[in-house]
């Protein structure tokens, strides 16, 4: 006994990515491609006429990005799967868009036929599916955020995080705040004490990777 098709949308900027999944699927039994764009705008006008049953889209597209298209789509047809394509797995974005649409999926370009199939297959049969990469970096993400709470920067100590990467001294971020040296010189004694840096390249990365600055 056969199984009904599942269909399948494929939006992305390059042609080339989608014909490269494309021929991943070529021949399989299972898998339709309904339809595919370069433009997410043109797909959201034709999902009316042609819904699918899981929409692939790159994330990062002009324009209007994967984020914005995949909750355009749950808002219209909470019932289609979205599986979220990249070149690379950035943890914050993954875990906005697990947040805002509702995503069951999150695949790198870089991912092989046996492992997209994989996906594909599972996500059709009602699971989720994140490629391992995928699921390290929501790790780091999460962790980073825990380690952001336990920190507890306030909101002065942020502004001197930021004046410090602009390389001010001191005295100059005294004048900028209007505080006093000695009040300055505190607060970078508790920034460094609560973001557990001691140099002045550590606490930058830290702010970076925290999206501080």
């Amino acid at each position: 006994m056969s199984h009904p098709k599942t269909t399948l949308a494929i939006v992305d900027d390059h042609q080339i990515v989608i014909d490269g999944l494309k021929s991943l699927l070529k021949g399989h039994p299972r898998f339709e491609i309904l339809c595919e764009c370069t433009q997410p705008e043109q797909f959201l006008s034709r999902i009316s006429q042609q819904v699918p049953d899981i929409l692939i889209t790159d994330v990062m597209m002009p324009g209007m990005t994967g984020v914005e298209l995949a909750r355009a789509v749950k808002q219209q047809h909470p019932g289609i799967k979205i599986i979220a394509l990249s070149m690379n797995g950035e943890g914050s974005l993954i875990n906005q868009m697990i947040d805002e649409s509702d995503i069951a999926g999150y695949l790198l370009k870089n991912i092989g036929q046996t492992e997209f199939i994989q996906a594909l297959d599972k996500i059709a049969g009602g699971g989720i599916y994140f490629s391992d990469e995928v699921l390290q970096e929501m790790l780091k993400d999460s962790e980073r955020k825990k380690e952001t709470a336990e920190s507890k920067l306030t909101n002065r100590e942020i502004e001197i995080v930021r004046l410090i990467e602009k390389e001010y001294n001191n005295k100059q971020i005294a004048e900028q705040l209007f505080l006093s040296e000695r009040t300055v010189e505190t607060h970078r004694k508790n920034i460094f004490r609560k973001t557990k840096t001691n140099s002045l390249i550590g606490l930058i990365k830290y702010a970076y990777e925290r999206k501080l600055i």
